[in-house]
């Protein structure tokens, strides 16, 4: 079995509060796109993991594939399995590449095993794994509430217009950025923000890391300048950072950002 897990950007990201259990309390549109990884998950007589393309930090049972089969082992009676991961999402840059690998490993375990486990039981799983995760078991657009684990579908179709995605390659790990973090206060929530057309994202839809994180690394201002100067109708951070993105009315110009030399630089049509 073999399926392409997707990765996200977020639209707006309002950080409101830190809660009673060490986690801060979120208000943020999470919006699939299509930039995949390819897993492949088939029974084995002993349990294997392998991976190929970009090279994926840390051991092998730190990976949320990994940790997606034992989760469900422990819960389930499931044999073993061989899984391959070809690794093409950026990592650590606020795509949540990792959260959907180990997510649609959960999906995955759940058709070839026959386990029946709904949506809502899958999300719950999925949560485990990260703040993150359940997002990918719908996918879509979903407004993430709690520590991003409380998803509430919405209808937004950004179809037909074009996606620049930036990284120049400055780590932020998450905890740095939650550590800076400068509360702000919002009139509105995401859900009212995204509902005004993307022309008026610009003044009104926020990422809060961005304070603290421009703030330590004023060249990721920069890159935003840059995507709103080649005509970007938003441009934002994604996540904690650091991977920006631009979205844009008509196709943006390739190879522009040469001399900030980035990681990477890709253009998705959306």
């Amino acid at each position: 079995m073999i399926l392409y897990p997707p990765c996200k950007i977020n639209l707006g990201l309002h950080i409101l509060h830190k809660r009673n259990d060490g986690f801060h309390e979120l208000d943020t549109c999470m919006y699939e796109i299509p930039l995949f990884d390819i897993l492949e998950i088939i029974p084995a007589k002993n349990f294997e993991f392998s991976s190929s393309g970009l090279t994926i930090p840390g051991e092998i049972e730190t990976n949320l594939c990994v940790k997606a089969f034992k989760l469900l082992k422990e819960n389930h009676d499931i044999s073993n399995v061989k899984m391959h991961l070809h690794k093409q999402i950026p990592m650590g840059g606020g795509l949540g590449g990792g959260s959907s690998d180990g997510t649609y490993a959960l999906k995955m375990l759940n058709e070839l095993f026959k386990l029946d486990l709904s949506e809502e039981t899958l999300e719950k799983y999925a949560a485990t794994l990260g703040s993150d995760c359940a997002f990918f078991v719908r996918g879509e657009a979903q407004i993430a509430n709690g520590r991003g684990e409380i998803l509430t579908p919405m209808k937004l179709n950004l179809k037909g217009l074009y996606l620049k995605i930036i990284n120049i390659g400055i780590h932020i790990s998450t905890a740095n950025a939650y550590k800076g973090i400068v509360f702000q206060k919002h009139n509105k929530k995401i859900n009212e923000l995204i509902n005004l057309k993307p022309e008026y994202w610009k003044e009104n839809l926020q990422n809060d890391f961005e304070i603290s994180v421009f703030k330590n690394h004023p060249i990721l201002e920069e890159v935003k300048k840059q995507l709103y100067f080649e005509g970007a109708v938003y441009a934002s951070m994604s996540g904690s950072g650091s991977t920006m993105y631009g979205i844009f009315n008509e196709t943006p110009e390739k190879d522009s950002f040469a001399h900030f030399n980035p990681e990477y630089e890709i253009m998705i049509e959306l």
